[in-house]
């Protein structure tokens, strides 16, 4: 009789999804339905506005002027995936000096992601003053009132990841050790800050390009 035994069958694995990524981007397809409904928004207004008052509000907008703003959230978005890749090594902090940009970190990629949305904001804000002082306000007519809905909803998103990114920074510094979960976290902070760079460059096409 052979004393041959077979070789006991392995457990199967079950491979799970980062509940945290999955979370993220079920809640990102919900905005993505909130945008949309902003989006169908400003095509009724503007289907049923009148040309005149539609055209004269619209050509007060600096086009070059927003183009820049537009450039300047669009870079962020390029720091922040720098960022993300650093995470993904679970480099949290720069190891040389801050002038080498090659030996950053996460930390350092996610403040320059910062100060270029915080930048973004303020000429957002400043936009709105001159627009305001040429007689484009949200209750001056229908352009106006829908212009500042959904760009400042689009504001309000961008503010919202500012604070991500304190939060994420601010984590990074206080942790001993910067492991998975930390880097998981930084990760899907970038996913909500690609989106809103995304629906910008929407917006800035159907508002500024299309108007």
């Amino acid at each position: 009789m052979s004393t041959a035994t077979s070789a006991a069958p392995r457990a199967p694995q079950i491979t799970r999804p980062n509940t945290l990524s999955v979370g993220i981007i079920v809640w990102l397809s919900s905005e993505l339905m909130f945008f949309a409904g902003l989006f169908a928004m400003y095509f009724t207004h503007r289907s049923v506005a009148g040309q005149a008052v539609w055209s004269e509000s619209a050509d007060v907008l600096n086009v070059p002027f927003a183009a820049v703003n537009t450039l300047i959230l669009m870079t962020s978005s390029i720091t922040c995936q720098f960022g993300v890749w650093k995470a993904e090594k679970l480099i949290a902090r720069r190891d040389g000096s801050l002038l080498d940009v090659r030996r950053w970190g996460m930390t350092e990629w996610y403040m320059l992601s910062f100060i270029l949305g915080a930048i973004f904001i303020s000429l957002q804000i400043f936009e709105y003053a001159e627009l305001v002082a040429h007689g484009v306000t949200i209750s001056s007519d229908s352009y106006g009132s829908v212009f500042y809905i959904t760009t400042g909803f689009h504001a309000i998103h961008v503010a919202g990841g500012l604070v991500a990114f304190l939060l994420i920074v601010g984590r990074a510094r206080l942790t001993k050790r910067f492991g998975h979960q930390e880097a998981s976290t930084a990760v899907v902070t970038s996913y909500y800050w690609h989106f809103v760079d995304v629906i910008w460059i929407a917006l800035f096409f159907i508002i500024y390009i299309l108007k």
